[in-house]
């Protein structure tokens, strides 16, 4: 860009009012004011959208690079799901197939009945170690919170063992 220093700008105003007139002058520097102005606007949006056409572009690469991964994931689970099926199909049919073919060896699928089993174990434990109602627990005398001793002294002090305290005293 153009290098003005002061002397440089005091003899371009020198001539300007030499040439214009003192007359003119002003109004000439509020319009080549204005005028700077306008080519400051003009670049600074030609400025911001360069650089909004460059982020459109790089979220347009993301958006295909997205698009992409999600077919491919979308191939895999369709792929897993057709073995899976396979598989099952295979199992219900009688047939003995490895599952979870690339490990090489045969996972053992255990029986309806023996999973039944365990489930109903399952409830028994949780009945036997379920939470007591909170009726149950304020009809019988559990307690349901947690006091410190300080609090359950001052609760339950005898009435006649409490000394009136008064001002002066």
């Amino acid at each position: 860009m153009i290098d003005f220093g002061l002397t440089k700008m005091m003899l371009i105003g020198v001539v300007a009012l030499v040439v214009i007139g003192p007359e003119k002058l002003p109004k000439v520097a509020r319009m080549a004011g204005s005028l700077f102005g306008r080519a400051q606007r003009y670049i600074n949006e030609v400025k911001a959208e360069v650089s909004r056409e460059m982020e459109f572009d790089e979220l347009r690469k993301m958006h295909d690079q997205v698009k992409q991964a999600a077919s491919d994931v979308g191939q895999s689970i369709h792929r897993d799901m057709a073995e899976t099926e396979s598989d099952l199909n295979a199992t219900w049919s009688g047939e003995q197939r490895s599952i979870g073919g690339s490990m090489g060896d045969s996972m053992h699928v255990p029986d309806i009945d023996q999973m039944s089993r365990k489930s109903k174990d399952f409830r028994k434990k949780r009945l036997a170690r379920g939470a007591v109602p909170a009726w149950y627990k304020n009809q019988n005398g559990y307690r349901t919170s947690v006091i410190s001793a300080a609090a359950r002294v001052a609760r339950y002090r005898p009435r006649s063992m409490t000394t009136k305290s008064t001002f002066f005293h």
